[in-house]
């Protein structure tokens, strides 16, 4: 009994010493739960490590006293299906990578509040005034090719569709390319849409549930032509020095799509929240978005966008729907879509 007692017996210097960890632990634990975490969804290459997400970290941090938790969880329309799933029981305080063409989806699920943010001035080509959702960027699609492969690349649907090249395609049901596919053949061809995807179906070579995967088919040599961005070659004249990469100018114009965020009606951090979407369009935020999202910022930054960008094609025409006339469209573009490429 009197060797148990000694053997559970701290010694004198370990009485000491382990209050003062209890304390130190408790102080970090007290430090660490004062500081307030803001959780973004988003979609997955804007967390990548060569996306946007590490530098707007570190700089929207360095600022707030907080931790800014940015998860990726698929391809921009995944975001909402995500938020449907987990409902109010969501972890996000804020949505960010969804388009004008699922707004009005995302408007109807109750679940977005209004930003309460002072809008400043756009660089947009159509004017912003929303009070749930806040634009970051903007772009055109386009289907991306290299110029030492496909020299005379198609001018429009019809030459695509009578051309022998095969292209990359994002499903619409997963990914905001794939949906702004559907609405930039809604947008030009209307009525004639069903005609355009059965012959584009014999040109699709496969179907990506994301853009990241269908742009690396296309990086890998594996498709002629992938479905992406007006600005994609100017991520290859930057990082790589290659400007072999181009897009496509089409002549019946190119469909613009509007990246947004917003935040959640259940958030627990709403002031938090407003911070980061007033710092979004903030310099800080607004810089990193031609480099590392490749696309045209929503306000341009005070040192200009990159010479690159110079080089873009230019669209002809922009194609857009409002979002809601997107939503009218989308159910029936989708059922198109599915029967052509089921033949």
């Amino acid at each position: 009994m009197t060797g148990r007692s000694s053997t559970l017996r701290p010694k004198t210097e370990d009485a000491v010493r382990f209050p003062i960890i209890i304390a130190a632990s408790m102080l970090t634990g007290a430090a660490q739960a004062d500081t307030p975490t803001l959780t973004v969804y988003t979609y997955d290459s804007f967390v990548s490590e060569w996306g946007p997400g590490p530098a707007i970290t570190e700089a929207f941090e360095a600022a707030c006293d907080c931790t800014l938790d940015l998860r990726g969880v698929g391809d921009g329309a995944a975001l909402l299906a995500q938020l449907r799933l987990e409902g109010e029981r969501t972890d996000a305080d804020i949505v960010l990578g969804l388009d004008t063409n699922l707004m009005a989806r995302a408007r109807e699920t109750g679940l977005l509040a209004e930003h309460g943010v002072d809008v400043p001035a756009l660089d947009m080509p159509i004017g912003w005034d929303d009070p749930v959702f806040l634009p970051y960027d903007w772009g055109y699609f386009a289907f991306v090719h290299d110029r030492e492969t496909v020299p005379e690349p198609p001018q429009s649907f019809r030459e695509l569709i009578a051309s022998d090249l095969d292209i990359v395609i994002q499903d619409p049901r997963s990914s905001t390319p794939g949906l702004g596919l559907l609405m930039w053949v809604e947008a030009a061809y209307d009525e004639d849409a069903p005609e355009i995807w059965a012959g584009l179906a014999d040109r699709v070579l496969t179907v990506t549930s994301g853009w990241s995967e269908a742009y690396g088919l296309f990086t890998d040599g594996e498709a002629d032509m992938v479905l992406s961005y007006t600005t994609s070659p100017a991520y290859h004249m930057i990082t790589e020095e290659n400007d072999s990469v181009a897009a496509a100018p089409f002549e019946e114009g190119h469909y613009m799509q509007i990246e947004v965020a917003a935040m959640l009606e259940g958030t627990d951090q709403p002031e938090l929240a407003r911070d980061f979407l007033d710092f979004m369009l903030s310099d800080a935020f607004q810089s990193v978005i031609p480099t590392t999202n490749w696309m045209y910022p929503a306000m341009l930054p005070e040192d200009g966008l990159p010479e690159a960008f110079d080089a873009l094609i230019e669209p002809a025409q922009a194609l857009h729907f409002d979002p809601e006339e997107a939503d009218a469209r989308r159910d029936a573009a989708l059922d198109t879509w599915l029967d052509a490429l089921s033949r």
